[in-house]
């Protein structure tokens, strides 16, 4: 995910607009599940690597790209948007950095918050 928001940063185009312009408070909401997404598929690499380190059967690999597909197209399913809107929104507000700013700085809090309730 870093690699598409790093990749919207050099489109400079402050005129555009997506035609379905998700609020910044959706934008939280799916971002902060973005996050958890991406966590999760980290944190199943790792251990499959330290599975692989201690356990010398062969088990197949998992399909870390499939695996995304899946939680990204119920992602989408869920907030009732399309790959090509999430896109288009990602890059809007990365057009914009004070309001892309102010969602991150959101997505964070409300992990952090996530992160410390039992």
């Amino acid at each position: 995910m870093f690699f598409v928001l790093a990749a919207l940063v050099g489109c400079k185009d402050k005129g555009y607009v997506p035609a379905h312009l998700l609020t910044e408070q959706e934008m939280i909401a799916i971002m902060t599940d973005v996050q958890i997404i991406e966590a999760d598929i980290n944190r199943q690499k790792t251990q499959e690597r330290e599975r692989d380190l201690n356990d010398t059967t062969q088990v197949e690999p998992k399909d870390y790209v499939a695996i995304s597909k899946d939680y990204y197209a119920q992602l989408f399913e869920h907030y009732g948007i399309t790959d090509s809107i999430f896109t288009q929104n990602l890059k809007y507000y990365t057009e914009h950095p004070a309001d892309l700013e102010r969602i991150m700085d959101s997505v964070m809090q409300r992990l952090m918050k996530e992160q410390a309730e039992p």
